[in-house]
């Protein structure tokens, strides 16, 4: 008799292979009740299969500038650290710990172990040294080009866990999926990007997790891990400070809120004296902690929770309700006037330092233009306008309220942190531009929050009014209870298409989420200043790589002692690609040096070439984008020399440059702008070159005007080189007659 080939697969023991010996090649070996998992375990199974997927996402989608161009590093701050990085890997730790840069701030030279903060330096040496135990021959490059990517995956664990802890598991993969892909990190953390935030943002919510979880649990081994993951944040960025005012502040509101307990003593008591003893191991960090008026807020509070416990100790001890109110007010009165007495006489006596030009910067807007010129200069530090926020939150803007209501609404000590992260970093987004990138954690978290409840609600909806109807047409009329409650479902049956509804509309809203995400990325976010990029009249890509090319220019042709002179920008650009020394880079820890050059470049051209004898200049180099219509170029930039020149030295003053207080370059502007040494190293024989078709010589395209000046001569300085689309010029100062 035949037998069906699917019941001999499905008989097991029945169908005998030939060979007792032999593994049997049929698919009964792969049986499916082995494959069979436990609800928990499938859960389990898609959690981490979903948060692999978003840490492989994470990683991809900074890969946009890699693609497109080629492996570099952007901007212009990561090449101080890409230098210092290749230096710890040439010379070792305990070299580029002392190293004296002497080709930096030429003739003050700087101390590289002592201003700059070492954790991203050491984290990429780490995984270099790692890499080539492991026999992979990769060039230190590729892992500072690639080190953001990597931190900016494992922040979307962090972010996972710590979504976790504030809510539940939905919220978690939420906030990993969202702050994957958010534009406002992304801008930090692209391939190439190798700036101190690239680790600094997973040190900072690494930290906030670590500790929200110590504050949960009141374990020892949590506090201690938070203080470690301070001490890592400290090491890798100033924006350490957040964290040290943030996490009393928070504590301060939960002893005000009556939230005191064993757990936060305890977490809170380990995170700030092991947190404080490890970061004063950073030599730039040094004793601020016990001595900069920044870090007293998280010593009073240190202090008030001792007051707490105390008080918590003699409240067992005191029978009497009347005797201890007593001791309460003396005690407390007692606390706060020994604390404001010490902060006064610490502060007269100078032991307190006074909050900084930055701290006061954050507080109020204004303060760095009226009084820090050199801070108010950069762009990242202007205020952030609206648009701004849509542009690296989208949809997000909009979540975030709705995350704080639930948040409001289930407040217990993991949500007060959160909100109270989420309200001060989106004020101090607000104020500066650049702090986006500390908001972004915060709102992702709280906008998962907002998701994943509202998801959560609507399909358990869904699923209750299923049950309902079902359990109702089963049923019958047993129980009038039963029956009121169909009666009930289907007198709204509106509410179940309604749920639909709202489901249908938040995932097409998180859709466009990643819609956007995907574009900013790739269009706005993936574009490294040293190479730039257009379009063409035919739409084609037309690259311009000056930068590169003048750089390689300097390397090549000047000597290897030569000084070169230019704006603070691109100082460290000129060390780390040209080799060569400069007068001024982007750490601006000497205002004065760089007021030096602004008057230069503000002054007239024999004014300027006495300056330029006095610092040993060789060479100047300055940033067109007449030509080519590139607008952040120096003559743009130029009113913010003259302010800081003017800052120190009075006889350099704005009004001078200005007509009626308009700040022009064609024929009406002032005449000491068409004479003073930047005006005339820019537009150099430019007024000889036509740029757009229909218009005049010397039109200058960055700033729709022909210029007033176009008949410049030079008498102290000579063309060195001039780049193939004119956006970097070099200029030879001449030696002094009397001299060869």
């Amino acid at each position: 008799m035949a037998s069906n080939p699917t019941d001999q697969t499905l008989s097991g023991p029945k169908s005998t292979p030939k060979s007792p010996d032999l593994v049997p090649s049929t698919p009964n070996f792969f049986a499916l009740k082995t494959l069979k998992l436990k609800p928990k375990q499938q859960e389990l199974l898609i959690r981490v299969s979903i948060l692999g997927l978003v840490y492989i996402l994470a990683f991809i989608i900074r890969l946009f500038s890699v693609l497109r161009y080629e492996s570099m590093i952007h901007e212009f701050d990561p090449y101080f650290n890409y230098r210092t990085t290749v230096y710890l890997t040439e010379k070792g730790f305990y070299d580029f710990w002392n190293w004296f840069d002497s080709e930096s701030w030429y003739p003050l030279g700087r101390i590289i172990g002592g201003t700059l903060y070492p954790g991203l330096m050491v984290t990429a040496a780490i995984m270099y040294w790692g890499l080539r135990f492991l026999r992979f021959m990769v060039h230190i490059r590729e892992v500072c080009v690639l080190t953001a990517p990597f931190f900016a995956s494992n922040t979307t664990l962090v972010a996972y866990f710590f979504g976790k802890e504030i809510w539940d598991t939905g919220a978690g993969l939420v906030a990993a999926a969202l702050i994957a892909i958010c534009p406002g990190y992304i801008s930090r953390s692209v391939a190439g990007s190798y700036d101190n935030e690239g680790v600094a943002i997973f040190a900072l919510l690494l930290t906030f997790y670590l500790f929200v979880k110590a504050v949960n649990t009141g374990s020892l081994a949590w506090a201690v891990a938070s203080a470690f993951g301070y001490f890592y944040m400290v090491s890798a960025w100033g924006g350490y400070v957040f964290i040290i005012n943030l996490v009393p502040l928070y504590v301060l509101v939960l002893l005000i809120t009556g939230r005191y307990s064993m757990r936060l003593y305890i977490a809170y008591n380990c995170f700030y004296v092991l947190g404080m003893l490890l970061a004063m191991q950073i030599r730039f960090v040094g004793f601020q902690h016990v001595q900069s008026g920044e870090h007293m807020a998280a010593m009073g509070v240190f202090f008030l929770i001792q007051v707490f416990y105390f008080l918590n100790w003699v409240k067992h001890l005191l029978s009497d309700t009347k005797l201890f109110e007593t001791f309460l007010r003396i005690t407390v009165t007692s606390a706060v006037g020994l604390g404001a007495i010490a902060l006064g006489v610490g502060s007269a006596s100078g032991y307190i330092s006074p909050w900084t030009g930055r701290f006061y910067s954050l507080l109020d807007p204004t303060y760095a233009k009226d009084h820090i010129p050199i801070i108010a200069s950069v762009s990242e530090h202007q205020p952030t306008a609206w648009s701004s926020f849509m542009f690296d939150f989208h949809i997000l803007l909009f979540l975030f309220p709705a995350g704080l209501y639930f948040c409001f609404k289930q407040l217990t000590d993991a949500t007060i942190f959160i909100v109270m992260y989420g309200l001060t970093s989106m004020y101090f987004a607000g104020v500066m531009v650049r702090l986006i990138l500390v908001a972004t954690p915060a709102v992702c978290l709280i906008s998962a929050i907002a998701t994943s409840a509202t998801i959560k609600n609507l399909t358990s909806l869904l699923k209750t009014k299923r049950k309902v109807a079902q359990s109702g047409s089963s049923k019958g009329s047993a129980s009038s209870k039963g029956s009121s409650k169909a009666m009930l479902d289907y007198s709204l049956p509106f509410q179940r298409n309604v749920a639909i509804a709202l489901l249908v509309g938040a995932f097409y809203l998180l859709s466009r989420y990643v819609t956007h995400c995907s574009w900013v990325t790739s269009e706005a976010y993936s574009s490294p200043s040293i190479v730039l990029a257009a379009r063409g009249a035919h739409g084609n890509r037309v690259i311009f790589d000056d930068y590169r090319e003048a750089y390689f220019w300097l390397r090549q042709n000047t000597p290897p002692d030569a000084k070169v002179m230019s704006w603070w920008d691109y100082g460290y650009q000129i060390t780390a690609m040209g080799n060569r020394t400069v007068i001024v880079d982007n750490n601006t820890w000497n205002n004065t040096h760089i007021a030096t050059v602004g008057r230069a470049m503000s002054s007239y051209e024999d004014e300027a070439y006495e300056i330029m004898q006095s610092l040993d200049v060789n060479y100047v180099l300055v940033v067109f984008g007449g030509v080519t219509g590139y607008s952040s170029d120096d003559i743009n930039k130029f009113l913010w020399m003259v302010r800081i020149g003017g800052g120190v030295f009075p006889v350099i003053r704005e009004p001078d440059y200005l007509v009626n207080g308009e700040y022009r370059v064609d024929k009406g502007a002032a005449p000491k702008m068409l004479n003073c040494l930047m005006y005339k190293l820019s537009y150099y024989r430019f007024g000889e070159l036509r740029t757009e078709y229909g218009k005049p010589p010397g039109y200058d395209r960055a700033r729709g005007v022909e210029i007033g000046n176009k008949d410049i001569k030079l008498e102290y300085l000579e063309e060195a080189f001039t780049t193939s689309n004119w956006i970097v010029r070099i200029y030879k100062v001449k030696p002094p007659n009397n001299r060869w």
